[in-house]
């Protein structure tokens, strides 16, 4: 028996709405990306763990809610109180992964000693091969940490700052560009390189906002003027 017309036509809205229905349910992977949106930011680019500097807008809204206040004392600071690098596993410290990650065509011995490499630092846009010219740098460091809040802390909570590989607070750099920049916060250091202050106070916020840490009223002018190049 031949179909009528209006049987065919009833088959055929049906086809039409199986591939519809089909075209609208594929999977989209998501990539970590702005370290604002996502605990994560880090994809192996070479080039640190940074985000990227799209979430410029979130990183503004962020960086509002934070408290500002006058720094605390540096009394009773020291590098000890925030251990590092421990070990991650597989003989490797937080060190080692962190050049693992930002590094290409990373070698390492049996016992995870990092022996070649290229590496980009970001700070300063310098091109790295040997794994002994690199510092892992804290976004916020330790001692500017202390100053905004980390004081009060437990010794536990200081060890996860400073071996925090979720957020983007570890970064490969170049020896130079780390100790250029030693403890300060962006009111009196930002990278030489500035296509990449976007992402560094990103960054920085992030860390911040994670970890309920304050900012100077300098500190928060600083950060506000390098997300305006976002």
């Amino acid at each position: 028996m031949r179909p009528s017309t209006n049987g065919k036509a009833v088959l055929i809205a049906l086809a039409l709405a199986t591939v519809l229905t089909g075209a609208g349910s594929c999977d989209v992977s998501s990539t970590p990306g702005s370290a604002t949106g996502s605990s994560d930011t880090g994809t192996n680019t070479g080039s640190g763990s940074g985000s990227g500097g799209g979430g410029g807008g979130n990183a503004k809204a962020s960086l509002d809610t934070l408290t500002v206040a006058t720094a605390a004392s540096m009394s009773g600071y020291s590098r000890e109180k925030f251990t590092h690098w421990i070990g991650q596993g597989n003989g490797c410290d937080t060190r080692d992964v962190v050049l693992k990650r930002d590094g290409k065509n990373v070698k390492a011995t049996a016992d995870c000693k990092i022996t070649a490499g290229s590496w980009h630092s970001p700070y300063d846009e310098k091109d790295l091969t040997d794994p002994q010219a690199l510092d892992i740098d804290h976004m916020v460091p330790l001692a500017a940490a202390w100053r905004s809040g980390a004081a009060k802390w437990t010794d536990e909570q200081r060890k996860e700052f400073a071996n925090d590989l979720t957020r983007p607070q570890l970064f490969a750099v170049s020896l130079q560009s780390n100790r250029s920049k030693g403890d300060q916060d962006p009111s009196t250091w930002k990278p030489p390189n500035h296509a990449f202050w976007c992402t560094y106070a990103t960054d920085w916020v992030t860390v911040k906002t994670y970890y309920k840490l304050s900012v100077t009223t300098a500190e928060k002018t600083a950060l506000s003027d390098m997300l305006a190049t976002c």
